[in-house]
């Protein structure tokens, strides 16, 4: 059965150090340290960072959610701004930002976009090294 931790914040950039501090205790109380939990937490900060800069809708939560099953992770992260959808942008160099996705390409096993009903959700998938310890009593 897989492990889930799902949380919602306040769509304001203060809050993404705590979307980015609760991802890394779900993760360690999963057993799941070292360079996996720095690039799962990286890619949640800067998921999260785009869904509170981008989403329009007044008052919205974003919800954050991260799934263990296995040797896989997955990484959701939802707002209800349906119509605004992540796009891969190619920043100048001189451009202080537009490089989230990017880098969340370059670090996940793969990441996507779907529509749900009320919201827009944007996911990453991670997979855990041969030798990770795999908790098995979750």
């Amino acid at each position: 059965m897989p492990a889930t931790t799902t949380f919602r914040i306040p769509k304001h950039r203060r809050h993404v150090s705590t979307a980015r501090q609760l991802i890394a205790k779900a993760l360690a109380e999963w057993g799941i340290t070292g360079e996996l939990t720095e690039v799962v937490t990286l890619s949640a900060s800067e998921l999260v960072t785009n869904a509170v800069r981008h989403c329009q809708v007044a008052y919205a939560l974003v919800e954050v959610s991260l799934t263990l099953r296995e040797r896989n992770l997955l990484l959701e992260v939802s707002d209800p701004d349906r119509d605004r959808l992540p796009q891969l942008h190619d920043s100048a160099p001189d451009e202080e930002g537009g490089r989230g996705l990017a880098l969340v390409e370059a670090l996940a096993e793969a990441w996507g976009y779907r529509r749900d009903p009320y919201t827009k959700c944007v996911w990453a998938t991670f997979t855990l090294a041969e030798n990770a310890c795999v908790p098995t009593a979750l």
